[in-house]
């Protein structure tokens, strides 16, 4: 197998997958994103998805990281345990065939915590690979389960999770709010004022249902209430993970860390945004080099 020639890069999310087509020089030259998320797929029928990949991209050796090697994944890759950097992911990749391998999660037990990621870890470690993110660092994470990553010495020391954006898509499809959260949500005033009550105050639960009822008694457009509960939401989650740093690299999809870099501010932070795909396309491209 030559890895040097080109691979196919697989990032499978609990919701979505995204893959790619690296060349020779390291460079993604196709890709593809759609909804067909580790949860939606039975065990039995990872064979066939994978497949499907490659009929897309090319018949090529394939790295997947993230959901597919989860317990409701393809193939379960054992967390590896903090510390840990990239030779340490590649020391320990599964293999679910010839020319597949599974790139293995983080865990970390401590502080009377016990935490996992799967995905982000190639993300942060390939950010790390290329100098984007000094060794010495906080991390911030946004996603569906947002993480606030420790870097010490390079290596991914310990980590928080706080579960934001399954948060907020489960008030906005099945809650009392739900109607209320449909609209648009942006860095704005309504957001700036959410995200000041998520850091100065300990009432998350309490404030959520103040969205509606000030709506109800006129004192709130709803068009500003989407963005408020956002800004809510992700002010709280601030609070739980910058604790006394300042300066934070925020590393995930652009639209989602542009707000929390926003939120970060509001804290008196100094946040730093990195795009997600190409910090896991860096680390995918330093773990196929040690294969």
């Amino acid at each position: 197998m030559r890895w040097a020639e080109g691979f196919i890069a697989v990032d499978w999310g609990t919701t979505n997958r995204r893959a790619y087509r690296v060349d020779s020089s390291g460079q993604c030259v196709e890709e593809f994103e759609d909804g067909k998320g580790a949860l939606s797929v039975p065990k039995d029928e990872f064979p066939a998805a994978v497949a499907e990949i490659r009929t897309r991209l090319g018949d090529l050796p394939m790295l997947l990281a993230g959901m597919a090697g989860s317990n409701r994944g393809w193939v379960d890759a054992p967390y590896l345990p903090c510390p840990a950097d990239i030779d340490d992911l590649v020391k320990n990749l599964v293999w679910a065939g010839d020319r597949e391998a599974i790139v293995p999660g983080l865990s970390y037990i401590g502080d009377d915590r016990a935490d996992v990621m799967r995905g982000e870890e190639v993300q942060l470690l390939g950010a790390i690979a290329t100098g984007d993110v000094p060794p010495d660092a906080l991390v911030c994470h946004p996603g569906t389960h947002n993480k606030w990553v420790v870097i010490e010495g390079g290596r991914i020391v310990r980590f928080r999770t706080v579960m934001t954006g399954e948060l907020f898509n489960l008030l906005k499809q099945h809650s009392i709010v739900g109607d209320l959260l449909q609209g648009e949500v942006a860095v704005n005033d309504a957001f700036a004022r959410g995200a000041a009550h998520g850091l100065e105050h300990e009432d998350l639960t309490s404030e959520l249902f103040a969205i509606r009822a000030r709506w109800l008694l006129c004192k709130v457009e709803r068009e500003a209430c989407a963005s408020y509960a956002s800004g809510l939401l992700i002010g709280s989650d601030v609070k739980i993970g910058l604790g006394d740093h300042k300066d934070v690299i925020v590393m995930g999809r652009p639209a989602l860390t542009r707000l929390y870099a926003a939120a970060i501010e509001c804290a008196g932070g100094g946040p730093v945004e990195l795009d997600g795909e190409r910090c896991f396309l860096a680390g995918i491209n330093e773990i196929a080099k040690r294969i």
